[in-house]
């Protein structure tokens, strides 16, 4: 496989329009991380047991009755699911929008799936009922592809030296979206426009369309920035004319990698994955149990992660990797990652608590520039979009199965289960790690 690329320095012109871009694509997956006990109340109002609702409810309440815990968990599994349903389409497509930008460019791409999200939050905005809520869900995720395309754009408008550095952007839009995201969600859930006009229910307006409205015009902004300002990065020249751009199975696509190095990235990416999203969905389980935590402690904690994770992956990882090799990066990242979790799930004191998310701030700050950079290095020029898709699928693969996995576990064996597991996980990530080469710049 060529992964020879030219090394003549490139202007990147469209940093700031993937920041953005990369920035409102991880507000629209978040915002909706503290709405999910209300979602369901709202809809059980609306909609009562019956119809979609009440099929799904009786499973959950199923499955909440064979564990022996119908308190806590029918509530956790409704928000897993949701979130699941977003993240396995996101699987499925993210993939095919990568390699459907290397073969039409980055830019229309974007612009296309820009507007299906913009056209996901019209839905949820105008969502009267849950089945209505459930297709705004799966349209967003089916049109998630912007981040594997922005991704691979960065991959464009950088040298193979920088690129690694570049990914740092990234991380640092993962930071401020996860924080951004739960924030808008939880102060404007409140808003209700029924209040004011109650006639707007005819249009399937609901109590949580002022956050999906503010993601619509988010969205639109973005869509209208992309189109005046991002300046098409792969040129026609670069562009993959033979063969056909199809959605595949993502699992096959994976497994039919060629280079055993992008696959050992892909593996130990997604072991990391999975350890770091059961913490964000045990976190504020385990800050409120043990330390009695209200709502507003736990967005200040939530906020102090996503705060440190800005300053790491936005700075501190970006001159560390000037003079540290990838690979050594990664497996710094990994073994700090792994203290912090355990710090996290062990924690006796609020103290403890707050210096374990820093540990894992950090590491995964320098974990996630990492294995970007890598799977950008080890791919060749002409298939950024396809190889960055396939990796960014499997982040969303773990998005879909670990919330609804951690509630239970969380809920049946206690914390410390999880994040033991977790430590567990990001030990072998880091095993995996020792074994991969260092690309050639």
């Amino acid at each position: 496989m060529s992964t020879t690329e030219p090394t003549t320095s490139k202007r990147p012109l469209s940093l700031g329009v993937i920041f953005l871009t990369l920035y409102i694509d991880l507000i629209g997956f978040s915002i909706i991380f503290p709405l999910g006990p209300d979602l369901l109340k709202h809809y059980l109002e609306v909609d009562g047991h019956g119809g979609t609702l009440g099929w799904l409810l009786g499973h959950i309440n199923s499955i909440a009755g064979a564990l022996g815990n119908e308190a806590h968990l029918p509530e956790v599994l409704f928000g897993g699911i949701i979130s699941s349903l977003f993240s396995i389409l996101q699987f499925i497509f993210a993939p095919f929008w990568g390699a459907l930008s290397d073969k039409r460019g980055r830019r229309p791409i974007l612009l296309l799936t820009v507007a299906g999200t913009a056209l996901s939050y019209l839905l949820w905005a105008l969502s009267g009922s849950f089945w209505l809520f459930l297709v705004a869900r799966l349209v967003a995720g089916a049109f998630g592809g912007n981040l594997s395309v922005a991704t691979a754009a960065v991959a464009d408008v950088t040298t193979r030296a920088e690129r690694s550095k570049a990914m740092g952007i990234v991380g640092a839009a993962f930071g401020l979206g996860l924080v951004t995201g739960p924030m808008i969600g939880a102060f404007t859930a409140h808003l209700n426009l029924l209040h004011a006009f109650p006639g707007l229910a005819a249009w399937g307006v609901n109590p949580f369309s002022v956050p999906a409205l503010l993601s619509l015009a988010m969205s639109v902004i973005n869509l209208l920035w992309i189109y005046r300002r991002f300046h098409e990065t792969r040129p026609p020249s670069a562009r993959i004319l033979p063969g056909e751009t199809r959605l595949r199975n993502p699992l096959r696509a994976i497994l039919s990698l060629d280079d055993a190095r992008i696959r050992g990235v892909n593996l130990v990416a997604f072991a990391y994955s999975v350890a770091f999203v059961a913490m964000e969905s045990a976190l504020v389980f385990l800050s409120a149990e043990r330390f009695g935590y209200t709502a507003r402690q736990n967005g200040l904690l939530m906020g102090f992660l996503g705060v440190c994770s800005i300053i790491t992956q936005g700075f501190i990882v970006r001159r560390l990797l000037q003079s540290t090799a990838e690979t050594r990066v990664l497996a710094g990242g990994l073994l700090v990652s792994t203290a912090g979790l355990l710090c996290i799930g062990f924690a006796p004191a609020p103290a403890w608590l707050y210096t374990g998310v820093g540990l894992l701030a950090l590491g995964s700050g320098l974990v996630n520039p990492s294995t970007t950079g890598l799977i950008s290095l080890y791919a060749g020029a002409e298939e950024q979009g396809r190889v960055l898709g396939i990796f960014r699928s499997l982040g969303s693969l773990s998005r879909a199965i670990t919330p609804v996995a951690t509630g239970v576990v969380f809920w049946t064996f206690g914390a410390e289960a999880v994040f033991v597991g977790g430590a567990v996980m990001a030990m072998g990530a880091w095993i995996a790690s020792t074994r991969l080469p260092q690309p050639e710049k």
